[in-house]
Parts: structure tokens; sequence; C-alpha cells
């Protein structure tokens, strides 16, 4: 389908007009119609579809009718994690709670992360990641004691490995109260080695701020961004996230801050969430949301929480006319507040979060299959608006990646070609032919087979 050659046109694009950088268009709606000149791995030349000029009368350069096939940006994954993937065969989760997945996490990185099989299982994500046209990712890294040394060793490799495909970033991933011991300046240092930012997971407990304050010094001090988990529960008393965020106030931080899941902010008051939200515009927080995952584990079997209107009898019994089922469908679905943000102005993305592991049982590192279930789930349509840079150019910004996640002249052309025309296309069929260009080649998108891995797990499966 696509040209052998550096030099060739893409004409009838469907391009989001939102993905568009310095594009004049008087046309309305979700996409604009124009053709793409492609030249030595860049945008060249964009165009309204069938728009002559002086040059045509002497072009024979080859052109791909696209028949009004969308083409996106490659997908931007701000929120992985590589180095649990793919552990699912060997340690499931058995009752799906968020409890159980640390739990059988912790004893699979005990007993089996040395350095190849934490390389194997990162790379067969980036295979994946690769393969449906992700071009950056950022990944957290459980760096608690030893492991910290091993992963980061990994994690060096692979950038390597991998810097003409993708782009990868790192995040710590500790609780928090390991900054406040010698650890933390550790981490610090080993983030800085590898251009990654700091994090950790954000728990309420009476000494947070401290926690916090020695966070954003150590931060400040190595010049590093921050990126939090935040609110990964249903309880409307956690409120890490407003901590977070004071706390960047408080230090007058002016390093990029990301925080993912923010799930208790569905379950507060709006009052609540509202103060919350202010603090995170006034900080310049991001947010990213994991659907997928949070959909995965919140609200497992948690019944006797819900206040539901009784069957039959008084309210006081209805919890034990329930409770005699050994499992329970759940009421909430853990996403957080994305249009309320969205309308704060808050920077917002949506990732794929864990892929085959504890924390979630399924997913393939496949930004389209984010977006869509982001959609269906949080109802990002009617209008589909600028949902579409939520897996895109937002998460690109965030990381600190200017030229990626858009569609523009000058941009490198890293590029998705689907046959679908429209959104209620794009949504309807998971889309396996498409097209991944990189630098404007099409690259081989077979995914890798899932027996590269046999023998990291057969013997538990």
């Amino acid at each position: 389908m696509i040209p052998n050659t550096n030099h060739y046109w893409l004409t009838n694009a469907h391009v989001p007009l939102p993905l568009l950088v310095n594009y004049p268009t008087t046309e309305s709606g979700d996409v604009a119609l124009v053709d793409l000149e492609i030249r030595d791995g860049a945008i060249a030349q964009i165009r309204p579809a069938g728009q002559p000029s002086s040059d045509d009368l002497n072009d024979d350069r080859p052109a791909v009718d696209l028949k009004r096939g969308l083409v996106w940006p490659c997908f931007v994954d701000l929120h992985t994690h590589l180095d649990k993937g793919h552990i699912w065969g060997r340690s499931p989760n058995r009752s799906g709670t968020f409890q159980d997945a640390v739990v059988t996490v912790e004893a699979d990185r005990e007993k089996y992360w040395e350095a190849e099989d934490v390389y194997r299982r990162m790379e067969f994500g980036l295979k994946c990641s690769y393969a449906h046209g992700t071009s950056a990712i950022r990944t957290h890294l459980d760096l608690v004691g030893e492991q910290a040394e091993i992963s980061v060793g990994v994690f060096k490799s692979l950038k390597q490995d991998w810097s003409d495909r993708l782009t990868l970033q790192a995040v710590s991933l500790v609780p928090l109260e390991t900054f406040l011991t010698d650890e933390g300046e550790k981490l610090a240092r080993l983030m800085a080695e590898v251009g990654g930012t700091l994090g950790g997971l954000v728990l309420m407990a009476e000494n947070l701020n401290a926690q916090l304050d020695r966070v954003f010094e150590l931060a400040a001090a190595y010049g590093l961004n921050l990126d939090f988990h935040t609110d990964e529960s249903g309880d409307p008393d956690d409120i890490t996230l407003r901590y977070v965020a004071e706390a960047a106030l408080r230090h007058n931080f002016t390093g990029q801050i990301v925080c993912g899941h923010c799930c208790s902010l569905a379950v507060q008051t709006p009052t609540e969430a509202m103060k919350t939200l202010e603090l995170v515009k006034q900080a310049g927080i991001g947010i990213v949301s994991l659907p997928m995952c949070n959909l995965f584990l919140q609200d497992r079997n948690q019944i006797a929480s819900h206040a539901f209107p009784p069957l039959s009898g008084s309210a006081d019994a209805e919890p034990a006319v329930w409770n005699q089922f050994a499992t329970h469908t759940p009421r909430w679905r853990g996403m957080t507040l994305l249009h309320e943000l969205k309308h704060y102005g808050i920077p917002i993305a949506v990732s794929s979060d864990n892929c085959r592991d504890p924390f979630y049982g399924y997913g393939d590192h496949d930004g389209l299959e984010v977006f869509t279930q982001a959609t269906r789930i949080c109802q990002l349509d009617t209008p589909y608006s600028d949902w579409c840079r939520i897996v895109t150019t937002t998460p690109a910004d965030l990381m600190g990646l200017p030229t990626q996640g858009r569609i523009g002249v000058g941009f490198p052309a890293d590029l998705v070609l689907f046959k679908a025309r429209y959104y209620s296309e794009l949504f309807s069929r998971p889309q396996v032919d498409r097209v991944v260009l990189r630098n404007g080649q099409a690259i081989d998108t077979t995914l890798p087979d899932y027996a590269e891995l046999d023998d990291l797990w057969m013997e538990t499966h």
C-alpha cells in the first residue's frame, strides 16, 4: 500500500481537526479532509484534499488514495507498568481485588524478577506498543530495595536498544514514605541518571505532608519532574491529590507534575471534588486516568458498602439479602471526573496502565483500545470535540515531547492509517488492519507471539 520511496502523497485523508498543527481551515466538524506530502521521513505539506498546485502538472510522485480513511499521529502512552507486565500466567489474581494484586505482584517480584525476566517481559510490551502504533511510553518501575538496580539497569538497556523506535521514560514507584529514608536520595539520583521522573504511591498518612515535602525537595535538587499514583480507591476520604496540589503550591514547584488514577474524586461530593480541582488547576498538574485497569479492579465484591433501595423489607435488612451471593455486580467503574477536569482546563490523558498482570488481566498496549474504552465508559462523544488529544497531544506535552502526538508540516511522519473514515467506524471495530508509518515508512505490525514468554511461566500454568 505505502510506496517504497522517500517522497509520496497520502491523499483524501481524514485527520482529526484538533490534531492538526498550524493548519488554517474553515472546516467544521470532527475531521479535515486533506492531502499530506511525505518527504524524507517528515510531513512536507498539508493541503485541502484535491486542491491543485502549480507543481502538479509535472508531479510524478506516487500517491496513495486513503479514501477518507482516518490518519492519526502515533499514540503516546503516559502511564504503564512494563516491569509488571505479562506475569498473569504464573501469578494470577484470583480475587481480582486491588489488595490481592499488591500481594501477588510482591510475591512474583521476590521470586522471579532477575534482569533477564524483567527485560524479556518489558520488551514484549514494547513490541506490542510499537506494532499498534505507539511512539512514546512512560513506565513506572517498582524500585523497592535491591530491585532498583536491577530494573533501572534493564530500563537503560531497553532505552538504548529501542532508541530508534520508541521514546522511553522511567518513573520510580515506591511507597512515598521511602523518601524519608536514605533510599529516597538514591532513587532521585538513579532517576536523574536515566533522564527519568521521580514518583511514588501516595497514601493518606499523618505525616503525608512531610513525605511530600521531601519528594518536592529532591525533585528540585535533581531537576526532576514528578509523577504520582493518587487516590486509587472508592473511598471519598482519600484526598491525596489535594495534598499533592497543596505541596506543589507550597514549594512553588516549576516542574511538570502528573497524577494518575484519582478515582476517589468520582465518589466525593461536588463541593469536596471542586476544592481539589481548583488546587490542581492552580498547581498546573496533569491527570492521567487508567480506564481499563480501574474498570477491572474497582468495586470488586464491595456490595455491603453501598446504600441501595431494599428489594423488600427494611433498608437495614437489605445487605444481608445481597450478601448471600458469592459475587456481585460492580456499581461504579472507578473512573475519575474526566469531563469536570476538562471543563476546569486541567490537562488530562488516558493510558494503558497494567497489561496481563495481577492489576489487570488483559490489555495489549494499544492506544486505540484505551481511547475506545475510555470513550465508551466515560461518554467522550456527541460531540467528540478534542478528546482525541488524550492519547496523543496531551500526554506528549506532559512528557515534554513537542513533536509527538500531532500532525503538522515539519513534524515526523509517524502516523497511524485506518480504513475507518469516521469515529463511529473507528470505535466499532478493533482496526487490526491499521497501517503504521514511522518516518514515513510502513513498519511490520505483526504482534509478538505469547509463546515467546512460555518458558517464563509454564511451570505454574
